[in-house]
């Protein structure tokens, strides 16, 4: 039962959770595969490719996906969209929590219109791991399916980042990724644009 990192009278319980973990960066992968045992989920698929993670979600039951969103051949982007218009049914709403090394603004609306429930910039400790898959786990949004869209809604409902919780960096990039084109967003900034917002319908 993990705890650390939520608030004391908050508990969950991951031992008998499913969960995919997919990364291309075979250190990253293994330092994710750490923190979930950490957290008590023994039951873990680690990929290294997005088309090893398609036969994945084909085949196995899963209560959760994290992914990275640049590898090569198909990004992370492109199989959360697969995921929500062309997976068995019964695996297209699976909760995913992407990640990335370069948290610009552009890079986390792609997360965000993909489908994508949440995104985490690299590098990221595990208390805001378990923060965001608490998050995941008492989101209530609906699924919206429109020729445009597929995923959470995100029209509606107040739902910022959790209490307390500041921005951790400004600067941080991944060497894969080169030259930064325009500033990193710190997690808060990350955490607002992927908040369901009002409008008027």
């Amino acid at each position: 039962m993990s705890t650390f990192g939520l608030p004391p009278d908050i508990r969950m319980n991951l031992e008998r959770s499913v969960v995919l973990l997919v990364d291309d960066n075979a250190q990253a992968l293994d330092l994710l595969s750490a923190m979930f045992r950490g957290f008590g989920v023994h039951r873990q698929v680690k990929s290294m490719s997005a088309a090893d993670a398609q036969h994945v979600v084909k085949t196995r039951e899963l209560d959760l996906i994290i992914l990275d969103t640049a590898m090569p051949g198909m990004s992370g982007y492109d199989f959360v969209r697969w995921l929500r218009r062309e997976a068995p049914a019964d695996a297209r709403y699976t909760p995913v929590i992407m990640l990335t090394g370069h948290a610009a603004r552009g890079t986390v609306e792609s997360s965000r219109d993909c489908g994508a429930n949440f995104i985490l910039a690299k590098p990221f400790t595990p208390e805001v791991l378990l923060q965001r898959i608490y998050w995941v786990a008492k989101d209530e949004r609906q699924i919206v399916s429109c020729d445009s869209y597929v995923g959470p809604d995100r029209r509606f409902k107040n739902m910022g980042p959790p209490l307390g919780k500041k921005g951790r960096r400004k600067d941080d990039l991944s060497g894969k990724v080169g030259i930064a084109k325009e500033p990193n967003m710190v997690q808060d900034e990350i955490d607002m644009l992927m908040k369901p917002t009002r409008v008027n319908l």
